[in-house]
């Protein structure tokens, strides 16, 4: 490792952002690391080529598992989130996939939080049950919910702190020690908090995921996801998960945008949060308002927590309406300058609905008892001029 890259290592979350792993001098001086456009390398001999085959020789072989472009992105990431190791693929479920495809065999079990996306929660519970694994649900916010679902065939824990879509905390540390007492893995998916609020790593998980689509990515312009953890789990990942099974490697364009995400990452999720703040605290004063949720305020139920293990608190809030489903629909038509549409993360503050759209994998009767009712709305605060949000959501409480 050169000096500027060591160096890199040592220093601050923005600065390994924008700089970690890259030498303008070993790229004719290109300031911005370039797209690597290929699908196969070159083997300066027949022997070489084998040798990386067999991995006794570092190198790129094919673009299915390891790009230029993509390696700078997970060597980045790996260091903002306190891992060892990296890997990028092509979506936030490719990277789940990936993943519980690698660690799991029939016969084995995973605890999941009954909260998660909706695609997350069908990949476990109508997707690994195909194939003789067992999901145990659990509301891992009450610790005393472990001890009855975790047994000798648990291999992994998974959850997202903070949830989609109600944002209920969960204490990573508590269910790290938990989890291995039984010698079973942690994987939390922080793509709501980022590495730039939250490194579960640091707290005894032993994978991150994220879906890079969102705040890595930051513009609404990509697809991606990403692993990180110990290495020789990811390795695991990428030479069995992803080159066997998935077979979803994120594209070097989209490595390319998500490095440029970075470089702003930590601006970016300051300002979400600041403006994500000032609409909850609008919102918690509207008498209009119920089951309102953002870990920042003061009567959010875990805010202890939350501001125990999130630097700040992010950029979603979820709350519902009176008048249920019919009068949160008629307050999303009303917003002129907030965008119907799902997805998060994105410069455009954009409001869903999730019993209907990100959430509609769940039945009525499992949305029900997991919280998320049918006139909840989920906001995600983007970057506009912060006045201009609040005026938008006033004006859409207040139109009879």
């Amino acid at each position: 490792m050169n000096s500027r890259k060591r160096r890199n290592a040592e220093q601050g979350f923005a600065t390994r952002a924008i700089h970690l792993g890259y030498d303008p001098s070993d790229e004719h001086g290109a300031l911005t690391p370039p797209i690597f456009m290929t699908s196969t390398y070159a083997f300066e001999s027949a022997e070489a080529g084998s040798e990386m085959f067999r991995g006794e020789r570092p190198g790129y072989v094919y673009g299915r598992t390891r790009n230029p472009t993509q390696s700078l992105l997970e060597e980045r990431l790996a260091s903002l989130e306190g891992g060892e190791r990296g890997l990028a693929v092509a979506s936030g479920m490719a990277a789940i996939g990936s993943t519980f495809f690698t660690l799991l065999n029939a016969g084995d079990e995973v605890v999941i939080d009954h909260t998660l996306y909706g695609n997350s929660f069908a990949f476990f519970t109508k997707g690994l049950t195909r194939f003789g694994v067992t999901i145990r649900l659990a509301d891992l916010t009450d610790p005393a919910s472990l001890p009855r679902v975790l047994t000798g065939r648990t291999k992994v824990v998974y959850f997202e702190t903070p949830a989609n879509p109600n944002l209920r905390v969960i204490d990573i540390a508590q269910v790290s020690m938990a989890a291995q007492a039984v010698s079973a893995l942690v994987v939390v998916d922080n793509t709501f908090a980022t590495p730039a609020l939250q490194q579960p790593l640091k707290l005894g998980a032993d994978l991150v995921l994220h879906s890079a689509t969102k705040y890595l990515g930051g513009h609404g312009d990509l697809l991606g996801g990403i692993v990180v953890g110990r290495a020789e789990l990811v390795d695991r990942i990428r030479g069995h998960g992803l080159r066997v099974l998935t077979g979803a490697p994120l594209s070097p364009l989209n490595a390319f945008l998500i490095l440029r995400g970075l470089k702003t990452l930590e601006l970016r999720i300051e300002r979400h949060s600041e403006a994500a703040q000032q609409v909850a605290e609008l919102l918690a004063d509207h008498p209009r308002v119920r089951n309102l949720s953002y870990p920042g305020l003061p009567s959010f139920p875990q805010h202890a927590l939350a501001r125990r293990q999130m630097r700040r608190f992010g950029g979603l809030i979820s709350f519902e309406l009176d008048g249920g489903i019919a009068a949160g629909m008629a307050f999303m038509n009303r917003l002129e300058l907030i965008t119907r549409a799902v997805s998060l993360g994105d410069t455009e503050s954009l409001v869903q609905h999730p019993a209907s759209m990100t959430h509609a994998t769940y039945s009525p009767e499992e949305r029900a008892a997991h919280g998320i009712g049918d006139g909840l709305l989920r906001m995600s605060i983007g970057l506009e001029s912060i006045e201009d949000i609040l005026a938008d959501v006033a004006q859409a409480l207040d139109r009879p």
